[in-house]
């Protein structure tokens, strides 16, 4: 008798893969009795990720969200899962124990019922309380390893990873092929070990189209031994994304697995829905890149998801970088040409950062150091000038232990700068805050929640959930949206999501002010220059003195404030974004002179 392979729909990825935003509470409960009339997914991915912030993000509550969403497959037995990120939880920085306990009781009760549980680094410390609090709270546990191509991520390590999983009690393993680079013959060799190990173990295969393996790879996993295979359906199917589940069905029935059959009927209703939701306004923040697949990918082994951000980030250090390079006397660069040097420097510095897998939140670590030291150098300054917080947390050990080893190189920068690496367990280092944040509830006479799911979500996403409360969230989105709408409509080449970087005339600049040097924004954010609590908050103005050293203003990222230092004694002679604004990585800011 043949094998069965069961399918699961990754409805949720499918849209955090092609862009920013997901569906509305109120067109998911349209296009779910149409995915269960397609008959053949056994499990959906519903929420988990980013779901729940870009629901505050865009003024909705993700309870509501959540729960009516899994609510009508829960109804007819198809399970339901969610991403989370372990130490950070569904957040992009750690998340206190207490947290992250409730987190989990909160979940199932509004009707997720496995939890897919990662740590970026493959660090079992931070898979033990995920396990433990998914199946307190009565959900499946499903660990999932990041999949990644190195000298140091061999079949043997990543079976390291499972023994510990199996050991916490964790119920399934998902091989999380999140950049699509996993070769498939290791991918195989990988699944059967598992399996050969651990037969009573659920093992599904979660791979992105990016570079091309996820055929191929989907059909090694199958004939190893896997259970279940992430699909996506049109039009969010392939690209940057997902295979979809009709190449996917009929390439298994060919090769002997019983498999559904799909209702293709509903498939084409579904197909039609999703294009539907699109056109109202998902498809604005869709970057059309994602629709293609390109085997640039497999050196870097950067996630195809990426792609468009990236590229935001490149068009806003373009013009610095060339401005910089006539100073300098020298060739200018295309962007496709910083496309490359791109590339190659993350395959230059993956290595020596300790091959981190190339995952939320340590792939965009990864990738803006490259980026700035692709800009330093271009400037003629030294690699590694520029390392954020975040990514000097990672290589001193806060979040996790790196898989491979650091380069002498960073080792000498820790020691230059005083620094100490951290030996601990990643989670004791952020004490609780429940009780924190309760009080903050009570003190605004906000409830609780059902379950305490509102108290969480304050808990879990404090900015986000008091910009959702108080209609700031609802607001920014919709004039958001309404550039998104008038800049696609625009007679421009590039189409939405248009990032319209830079918005500075560096000629004109340099023409009036020969000796001004731009300043450039560290992170991607919303730009405060002041906070003032008595006037409007505005820009500084043209003349006014700044020192080296001294922040001229806070970029609000999405974890916290990051302050935008002068490099020198000067005056401020032009300012751009105004206070509130958005701005990318690396765009200039102001000049000084």
């Amino acid at each position: 008798m043949s094998r069965e392979i069961k399918f699961s729909l990754v409805y949720r990825d499918m849209w955090q893969s092609s862009g920013k935003y997901v569906p509305r509470v109120d067109q998911l409960t349209k296009i779910a009795p149409v995915i269960i009339d397609m008959g053949c997914f056994a499990r959906v991915e519903t929420n988990g990720g980013a779901f729940e912030q870009v629901n505050l993000l865009y003024g909705e509550n993700p309870n509501k969200a959540v729960r009516d969403w899994t609510a009508p497959f829960n109804k007819v037995g198809i399970q339901t899962h969610m991403l989370e990120r372990g130490l950070n939880a569904i957040r992009m920085y750690p998340v206190p124990a207490d947290v992250r306990q409730l987190f989990f009781k909160v979940k199932q009760a509004q009707g997720t019922n496995i939890a897919r549980s990662f740590c970026g680094l493959n660090d079992s410390r931070n898979h033990e309380l995920s396990v433990k609090y998914a199946k307190e709270a009565g959900m499946i546990s499903q660990v999932a390893l990041c999949i990644t191509n190195s000298p140091v991520h061999t079949v043997e390590y990543y079976m390291g990873v499972v023994d510990n999983a199996v050991k916490f009690g964790c119920d399934e393993i998902c091989l999380k092929d999140m950049a699509g680079i996993g070769r498939p013959t290791f991918l195989a060799q990988l699944t059967a070990s598992i399996k050969k190990k651990y037969p009573h173990i659920v093992v599904q295969y979660h791979g992105h189209t990016g570079p091309g393996f996820s055929v191929a790879s989907m059909l090694e996993v199958a004939r190893a031994g896997a259970d279940y295979l992430d699909v996506a359906m049109e039009p969010l199917s392939w690209g940057m994304v997902h295979p979809d589940v009709i190449t996917i069905q009929a390439m298994l029935k060919a090769d002997g697995f019983k498999v559904p059959d799909i209702n293709m009927e509903a498939y084409m209703e579904a197909r039609s829905l999703t294009q539907s939701f699109m056109d109202d306004f998902l498809g604005y923040f869709i970057d059309p890149g994602n629709k293609h697949m390109t085997s640039l990918l497999v050196g870097c082994g950067l996630p195809g998801g990426m792609m468009g951000s990236m590229m935001a980030d490149l068009r806003g250090m373009h013009s610095a970088i060339n401005m910089s390079l006539r100073a300098q006397n020298k060739k200018e660069v295309t962007l496709n040409e910083l496309v490359v040097l791109l590339f190659q420097e993350v395959e230059y510095i993956w290595p020596r950062l300790g091959y981190p897998p190339l995952v939320t939140p340590f792939s965009q670590y990864v990738k803006n150091i490259a980026l700035m030291n692709v800009m330093h150098m271009l400037k003629g300054e030294p690699r590694w000038s520029t390392i954020d917080k975040n990514a000097w947390d990672m290589i001193l050990g806060k979040t996790g232990k790196l898989p491979g080893e650091l380069a002498p190189e960073i080792l000498k920068m820790v020691k230059e700068q005083g620094l100490e690496f951290y030996e601990g367990n990643p989670q004791d280092a952020f004490p609780n805050e429940l009780d924190k944040y309760k009080a903050e509830m009570k003190e605004n006479g906000w409830d609780f929640g059902q379950d305490d799911e509102e108290l969480l979500e304050l808990a879990m996403h404090d900015r986000q959930y008091r910009d959702y409360r108080n209609g700031t969230a609802k607001k920014r989105f919709e004039q958001e949206l309404e550039a998104a709408k008038a800049k696609a409509g625009a007679p421009i080449v590039i189409t939405r999501p248009v990032i319209e970087v830079p918005k500075v005339d560096i000629e004109k600049v340099t023409e009036k002010f020969p000796n001004a040097k731009p300043v450039q924004a560290p992170v991607r954010g919303q730009i405060i220059w002041q906070y003032d609590i008595l006037d409007v908050s505005k820009e500084p103005n043209v003349g006014d003195k700044v020192k080296a050293g001294e922040p001229i203003c806070y970029v609000q990222s999405t974890y916290g404030p990051e302050a935008v230092t002068a490099g020198f004694d000067g005056k401020i002679v032009a300012t751009y974004p105004k206070q509130g604004e958005m701005v990318q990585k690396g765009e200039i800011v102001a000049f000084i002179e």
